[in-house]
């Protein structure tokens, strides 16, 4: 019993000196483990990377590769809009040519009939109308076509003598402004009215530099003794005229023709009828068109059923 008793004492002694000691060997350990580990971590946070954005902090942003061949530029190069009998100018611009022109050319080629057209400065066309432009140290390579027809219009290419060869593909629309005038070609008011003319020049790619207005042949004066005459044009990609005359007379009728500067001229027929006259006449044969109050109004069957029957109780 006295034996058990001394090894249980001894069994204690042993814990208390283990327990004392075990800190400074776990925390050795730690030590041994930890170097060459960065500081500050924790176990659930990984180590700090170089390329990680922080906020507030500019971060440079990768340099696009330079490219090492010609390319086009496409913002420079867009599709034409011309003007018929105007000359056209269709533009190419090649990036990164250099010096390479000794070597490659820069060609236009018509599509429709597959026609080499230009190579270079130098024109490989019987039609006159074709030039090839470039000046030295540029980037533009331009076609250009004199009086444009109709038949002009179509796909245009412009080709780079690479291997294989490099293609940017240019289409042109010739077209020819067209003037209208609303509620031609006779137009009907009654007098006193205000009478509002409205012209029009669509498919036209810049507005017309001017719009004249005439009567009966002559130039329309907004500074005449007559007064009450006045015009509104609103230029756009479609242009608007508007001829406003206040208290219509007899005097206001005729024909008048809107002359844009860039289109046709387009004419219209005012009839100012007097008090006596006002209604639709009697023969059957109606005005194609009327303004009230300075807008256009056109007689539908419901007004000649209204008109008949008016007429029907009067003579009743």
């Amino acid at each position: 019993m006295a034996s058990k008793g001394a090894g249980e004492v001894i069994g204690f002694f042993l814990a208390v000196a283990f327990c004392i000691t075990c800190p400074e060997y776990v925390s050795s350990a730690q030590r041994e483990l930890g170097k060459g580990l960065p500081t500050n971590t924790s176990a659930t946070s990984p180590p700090a990377a170089e390329n990680v954005i922080r906020p507030g902090v500019a971060v440079e942003a990768p340099r696009p590769t330079p490219r090492t061949g010609p390319y086009f530029d496409l913002a420079a190069s867009k599709n034409v809009t011309a003007l018929l009998g105007k000359t056209a100018y269709l533009n190419c611009r090649v990036k990164n040519l250099g010096n390479k022109t000794l070597n490659m050319q820069v060609s236009w080629v018509r599509h429709r009939d597959i026609h080499l057209l230009t190579v270079g400065r130098y024109t490989y066309t019987s039609d006159q109308r074709f030039r090839a432009i470039h000046l030295p140290h540029s980037e533009d390579w331009t076609l250009q076509i004199k009086y444009p027809q109709h038949r002009d219009s179509g796909i245009y290419e412009c080709q780079i003598s690479t291997t294989p060869h490099m293609s940017h593909f240019i289409h042109l629309n010739v077209v020819e402004p067209t003037t209208e005038i609303i509620g031609g070609p006779d137009l009907y008011i009654d007098r006193g009215s205000t009478i509002n003319l409205t012209c029009v020049v669509l498919y036209s790619p810049e507005p017309p530099a001017y719009i004249f207005w005439n009567h009966n042949d002559a130039i329309i004066s907004y500074d005449s003794p007559r007064g009450g005459v006045s015009v509104v044009t609103e230029k756009g990609e479609t242009t608007t005229s508007f001829l406003l005359i206040q208290q219509a007379r007899p005097s206001d009728s005729g024909t008048y023709q809107c002359n844009p500067s860039n289109a046709q001229a387009k004419s219209i027929v005012v009839h100012v009828l007097n008090e006596a006259n006002s209604i639709f006449p009697l023969s059957g044969e109606y005005p194609a068109a009327m303004q009230r109050g300075g807008q256009a109004f056109a007689p539908t069957s419901l007004h000649c059923v209204v008109l008949a029957v008016g007429l029907f109780l009067a003579l009743s």
